[in-house]
């Protein structure tokens, strides 16, 4: 990542916007002008996939594909492909500060089908011929969601034999009698990739950074299986025995089953890893740096027997290791990855980490926590990591200091020398401590800069509701104190003229 920096984390879906969730047109650039005016260097954002089964972009159905919902509305209307009250007279949602991705979604569907049909001949123009050869994932992708319209949304395992099992004539006479939602979904990804291109190139031109994010695992119920099920440890039926999880800890007595596929790493190395070279090349040409989710199940994992009613039946398998990175800078070149390190560390873990030379992970909340066993002082950070006062998993500051103990509570006042300062003063006590912590690169959520209680929390693991929704709305846009912000950095030496 180069000299010390800074930047914040703020997921597109939390992008103030009028239609019910964050979008990549004006509302982005002018969050990119204001990291810029403040002296950051990176947007973190989530993953760009469309969201899947809780509206989690971790578990999509496709790895590759971008959220069409994330599409600027707006530049359509200035392409004469929608009218502004086909938009407006929709039901986006009635709660300004909270995505209702079953409004959004519906909604979105409605306009870009008016879009699709009113954008000409789009399908032969030489910008989708160029989009589609680069990125000829989306065929199978768009085949795979029309068939999903098509079976009213449910699982491909719980599709027609014909269909689960890719016969060539079933497929072939899919893509005749589906062509109009293929190609809507064709469209929605075209549209989608012009866009953030668009925003992404403007991004570097005001001098940001845009870390993204790529999860280890893909939904079983995900274009990923459908196509390449040899890939996965899955059997005959195309069932898993086991799934991903991981084991009981200080935070959770009985683990977290995931109930993502496990991978057949033998079978990825016959193929030279082709897979992972595929989808590490798509994820680059949209970021300029990338977050590796859940980096220690590279190096092992977790896995748990399917139907097992807590993790704790679980056990730990080997992963690839170095062999994987090795494979793809063979491939790729030097990778600007960032290895989220995080939960049940080992030696083996931080070894590997170190074989690779990335940045991993540290965070401020831990070193506050007597549930977490690992060491996250300050003042210990290596420098080559990227400091966090929480990530999306995490509670906000406010939150998690009302979730401490007495006594976690004591000790992390005391460290700041804040033992008097109210509450509501708190957290920016731990951004000092983040901003000025010797780690090269820090990434504040932008709910801690906002003081939000858990109100502001972006996920709540194990917990199946509400999560993945914040967003800012005009008010807490505004109460964003960039002021601070710029102050903050420039006193740590992290300010990016």
């Amino acid at each position: 990542m180069g000299s010390r920096c800074a930047g914040v984390l703020l997921p597109v879906f939390s992008l103030p916007g009028s239609y019910g969730i964050g979008t990549i047109g004006q509302e982005a650039r002018g969050f990119i002008d204001r990291l810029a005016a403040a002296g950051q260097r990176i947007w973190q954002i989530l993953p760009l996939c469309p969201p899947g089964y809780g509206a989690s972009p971790y578990s999509s159905h496709s790895t590759n594909a971008g959220n069409p919902w994330f599409i600027d509305l707006n530049s359509l209307v200035a392409k004469n492909w929608l009218a502004p009250h086909e938009i407006e007279s929709l039901d986006w949602g009635d709660v300004p500060n909270r995505v209702n991705y079953a409004k959004v979604e519906q909604s979105s569907r409605k306009v870009l089908h008016l879009a699709c049909a009113r954008a000409g001949k789009w399908v032969e123009s030489p910008d989708f011929v160029a989009f589609h050869e680069v990125n000829p994932w989306v065929t199978d992708y768009a085949l795979f969601m029309a068939l999903k319209t098509h079976f009213g949304g449910v699982s491909w395992l719980e599709w027609p034999q014909e269909f689960r099992n890719r016969q060539p004539e079933a497929l072939e006479r899919a893509r005749r009698e589906l062509a109009k939602e293929i190609e809507f979904h064709l469209f929605s990804q075209w549209v989608f990739e012009s866009q953030w291109e668009d925003l992404h190139q403007y991004a570097s031109s005001q001098g940001i950074q845009i870390l993204g994010d790529i999860p280890i695992y893909v939904s079983l119920d995900s274009v990923d299986t459908w196509v390449n099920p040899e890939l996965f440890q899955l059997g005959a039926d195309k069932l898993p025995s086991n799934v991903a999880g991981v084991p009981p800890d200080g935070f959770s007595a009985t683990g977290q089953i995931w109930g993502n596929p496990l991978y057949d790493w033998p079978a990825h190395r016959r193929e030279d890893f082709a897979w992972w070279k595929e989808r590490l090349r798509v994820q680059l040409r949209r970021v300029d740096l990338l977050r590796v989710d859940h980096f220690r199940g590279l190096e092992s994992y977790f896995a748990v027997p399917t139907g097992a009613k807590t993790a704790g039946a679980g056990h730990w398998e080997p992963g690839p290791g170095l062999e994987f990175f090795q494979a793809m800078e063979a491939e790729l070149g030097d990778l600007p990855l960032v290895l989220e390190d995080l939960g049940y560390m080992t030696e083996e873990v931080r070894q590997l980490r170190e074989a690779t030379g990335k940045p991993g992970i540290q965070l401020i909340q831990f070193a506050f926590d007597s549930r977490e066993p690992a060491n996250y002082w300050p003042y210990e950070m290596p420098r080559n990591a990227v400091v966090y006062t929480g990530t999306h998993d995490n509670d906000t500051l406010r939150g998690w200091f009302d979730s401490l103990s007495s006594a976690d509570q004591e000790l992390a006042r005391v460290y700041c020398a804040a033992q008097d300062t109210a509450l509501a003063d708190l957290p920016r006590c731990f951004l000092t401590l983040a901003m000025t912590s010797v780690a090269d690169t820090c990434i504040i959520p932008v709910a801690d800069y906002l003081g939000l209680g858990s109100e502001g929390r972006i996920n709540t693991p194990s917990v199946a509701n509400g999560n993945w929704e914040w967003k800012l709305d005009e008010t807490t846009l505004g109460a964003i104190p960039w002021t601070f912000i710029d102050q903050l950095t420039r006193i740590s030496g992290r300010y990016s003229e």
